[in-house]
């Protein structure tokens, strides 16, 4: 019985070789078939990358009309570089742009080595920037009026099946002109995209991706904003409410961060930096009045607990909880003088 199960393993196996020799020794889809690139439908896009010289940040924001923009268009690693990937969209443009740029190419070597090895160059739309601030772009002769591109300083604007052939200029001009962090930048270079007629066949969905100046060699702890809008019948107003949001979240984390280092003051600043961005959301009201009351400053923190009950009576429920782990002092006069925040009725 082994014996039979060893053989037919080894059949299976030199089937499995033998099949993909021939997948990897047929002709090219493009040979077989030379019509078969046009049938795929183009990502008619808008998208800006950009080098923060400052910070060093790298980020890419995109909108389009097509499901999911954000899963196939922008790359970016920190300390490495930041790609858009559209048109006729062949992700491999992002992966390996990368990965040739973290070998220590530039942008455009980059760029060039891939478009040289690309059977369809024409109907590719791609840019590229490098940590240094170095931009490569590239609009095909086949991408789809209108399309093209514009090269400023550390960053490229490009666009294409737009309604009108001043998108990219539109963009650029909108980056240099607004103030405020990178992302904000980029958001700006979209909503200015779409003032301008934008996609003509409408908008769909939408990606905002910025990484760190410098890479700490963990990728998730190097993303500062990873946002999408999949799917939305006015995806930059969403994608702007969720970077808001991303904002908030941001100065939690880092309270949080202070709290560990017992910068307590540091760390009630960022929490309120939180609440203002994001108002009348409980958790960025609940933990600055944890912190406040766990820090001696109970009168502080009184109407923010009220303020965080009246939302939610289960957040009086978790708060009991934290002393058991550590979170909370263990001082039953101190929890009664807060429950009594609760709503009476």
């Amino acid at each position: 019985m082994i014996k039979k199960k060893i053989i037919i393993f080894i059949w299976l196996s030199v089937l499995f070789v033998f099949s993909a020799r021939l997948v990897l020794n047929s002709e090219p889809a493009d040979k077989q078939c030379p019509e078969r690139e046009w049938v795929i439908r183009p990502v008619a896009t808008y998208s800006i990358v950009a080098h923060d010289r400052q910070t060093g940040e790298l980020g890419v924001a995109v909108q389009s009309h097509w499901f999911s923009v954000g899963s196939i268009v922008p790359w970016a690693e920190a300390g490495i570089g930041a790609v858009a990937t559209q048109s006729f969209v062949d992700p491999s443009y992002g992966a390996l742009g990368l990965e040739l740029m973290r070998a220590g190419k530039t942008a455009g070597e980059a760029l060039k080595g891939l478009l040289q090895a690309d059977r369809t160059p024409e109907v590719r739309q791609v840019a590229m920037v490098d940590a240094s601030g170095k931009v490569a772009v590239h609009t095909g002769k086949n991408c789809i009026a209108e399309a093209g591109h514009y090269v400023g300083d550390g960053f490229s604007c490009q666009a294409n099946m737009m309604l009108k052939n001043t998108v990219w200029e539109a963009m650029a001009r909108a980056y240099q002109g607004t103030k405020g962090e990178l992302a904000d930048r980029l958001l700006a270079a979209l909503e200015a995209a779409e003032r301008e007629g934008g996609d003509i066949r409408g908008k769909q969905s939408a990606a905002l991706l910025v990484v760190k100046g410098k890479s700490s060699g963990v990728w998730w702890q190097d993303r500062k904003y990873d946002l999408r809008v999949e799917d939305h019948p006015q995806p930059l107003e969403e994608l702007k409410r969720l970077l808001t949001i991303a904002k908030a979240y941001n100065h939690m984390n880092q309270g949080d961060e202070y709290l560990t280092q017992n910068k307590v003051e540091e760390a009630l600043r960022e929490y309120t930096r939180a609440m203002e961005l994001y108002r009348g959301n409980p958790e960025m009201i609940f933990w600055p009045a944890v912190t406040l009351a766990a820090t001696g400053r109970v009168k502080e923190s009184l109407p923010l607990f009220r303020q965080v009950f009246a939302m939610d009576k289960n957040w009086a429920l978790l708060l009991q909880r934290l002393p058991a782990v550590g979170q909370f002092p263990k001082d039953k006069k101190l929890m009664k003088q807060i429950l009594e925040e609760l709503p009476k009725n």
